[in-house]
């Protein structure tokens, strides 16, 4: 085993419910908690959910192509390996950094948002105390080891999960008059989805919120990063993606068909999250304090997932040989310290700027990051498109993969489009426009850095490997 370490591997200690609580944890989170209301007072009701269940099919089509790859090649860092494999080791240097960037800003502004939840109960602590101290927790849980880590997340998700059912079940009752409205008014029923029409502003806001709504479904893709870190990948990988594709449709359609059926579109929007408007209308006790509880589990929830997520990205990008080979060096408990000591020092860095330019740089991260989360969407369904065809070229049974795609090519070719389609949407609403400004010269940037660092690396690999 100590070979084993010094060479870099990571080791095999996640199970089952670590890895679908993992996916979990990384889904839901500020994206279904905030960005619901701005997606309802933008689409309507109806226009709502027909986002969602959108998402949920993206989703459902990605994950398809994401299990059959990591089940053949269950590996750390899985779509940018697989994108250098089957689209070219630029592509796969690129959507590497572009996953990084996702979650490596995701940090600095989780750490910030925890702060001001903690404000709530101790207003006189600064928030940058409480910056500091959750930096601490997140790197304490992912430093001791990968298992340790495992647990922190399946606590944290399990207090999100136990919260949505609560909320789906509270919030039924309260459409249909089980649960009487705090200020006497009838139940709505299904009145306030069809109040102002199915799609009161036409269907292009749909089109514009789809990459909100494909960012809120963002971090189901974990499970690929987590592959090379699993016990018995063959068995659990497919387990756990069914698991987490039937456990989020459950949970954001249903969450999403309370909220619109309660909230008036009128009455929606981001200045308050949808889920306490509707924690008032139903007149919970202690309201606010229990769900400031929940936000801010979500959010160390998602911070936990985001600094192993990014780890484990430099980790397998130094594996690839186009890192130092320093990134790729892990501690007796096989845990990546530089790789994820540097994405902590990113964090930091994004928390710095959402403190000293919240105007400009921070406004862009959120959309940035809902970028780059689909471009790598669009290079999972497309390494899968010829990893299936160049398995079928070789001769081989389809028998022998584990875990098959239904519905070749149709899956890949469909997920690609409508992860394309969901790009080109940000350029119909100015609010979310810079990310295109910014993601796309960044795209252009990454695939520069790989041309320049082969170059300047070509001749290190070789000689290590002799």
């Amino acid at each position: 085993m100590q070979t084993q370490q010094e060479n870099g591997q990571l080791k095999r200690t996640m199970k089952t419910r670590h890895l679908i609580m993992l996916s979990l944890g990384g889904v839901i989170g500020t994206g279904l908690f905030f960005n619901t209301g701005y997606i309802i007072s933008t689409t309507g009701a109806a226009g709502t959910l027909l986002a969602y269940l959108i998402g949920a099919l993206v989703v459902w089509l990605v994950m398809q192509c994401l299990g059959e790859l990591s089940v053949a090649m269950p590996e750390t860092g899985a779509f940018h390996v697989y994108a250098a494999r089957y689209l070219g080791p630029a592509t796969g240097y690129t959507v590497a950094w572009l996953y990084w960037l996702t979650w490596t800003v995701a940090l600095g502004s989780s750490f910030t948002a925890a702060g001001f939840c903690m404000q709530y109960w101790f207003p006189q602590v600064p928030v940058w105390v409480w910056c500091v101290v959750f930096c601490v927790v997140i790197f304490g849980l992912n430093v001791i080891s990968t298992r340790f880590f495992a647990e922190g997340e399946f606590w944290f998700s399990l207090v999100k999960v136990i919260t949505i059912i609560a909320f789906i079940i509270l919030g039924g009752a309260a459409i249909f008059g089980f649960i009487p409205m705090q200020d006497g008014s009838s139940a709505p029923g299904l009145s306030n989805i069809t109040a102002e029409g199915w799609f009161p502003h036409g269907g292009l806001p749909i089109l514009m919120t789809m990459v909100a709504v494909n960012f809120a479904f963002s971090g189901t893709e974990l499970i690929g990063i987590a592959a090379g870190e699993t016990e018995n990948p063959h068995k659990v990988i497919p387990v756990a993606i069914r698991a987490t594709i039937a456990r989020l449709i459950i949970f954001f359609i249903g969450t999403v068909f309370v909220l619109a059926a309660l909230i008036p579109m009128q009455q929606a929007g981001v200045e308050k999250s949808p889920f306490v408007l509707v924690f008032e209308k139903v007149g919970i006790p202690y309201a606010a304090d229990i769900f400031n509880f929940v936000i801010l589990t979500a959010i160390l929830s998602a911070a936990n997932s985001g600094l192993y997520a990014s780890g484990r990205m430099l980790w397998s990008l130094s594996n690839e040989k186009t890192l130092p080979r320093c990134f790729a060096r892990v501690n007796k408990n096989g845990v990546p310290l530089t790789a994820l000591s540097v994405s902590m020092l990113g964090g930091v860095l994004a928390l710095f700027s959402s403190v000293v330019a919240p105007d400009t740089v921070f406004v862009a991260l959120p959309a940035i990051s809902g970028f780059a989360v689909v471009a790598v969407w669009i290079s999972i369904c497309a390494s899968h498109f010829v990893f299936r065809r160049r398995h079928l070229q070789s001769g081989q049974p389809l028998s022998a993969l584990h875990y098959r795609a239904p519905w070749y090519p149709l899956v890949p070719v469909l997920g690609f489009i409508l992860c394309v389609v969901a790009c080109i949407g940000l350029w119909f609403d100015p609010s979310q426009r810079i990310a295109l400004y910014c993601g796309l010269p960044f795209v252009a940037l990454c695939y520069g850095a790989y041309y320049l660092t082969r170059n300047l690396t070509s001749q290190e690999p070789e000689h290590v490997a002799e």
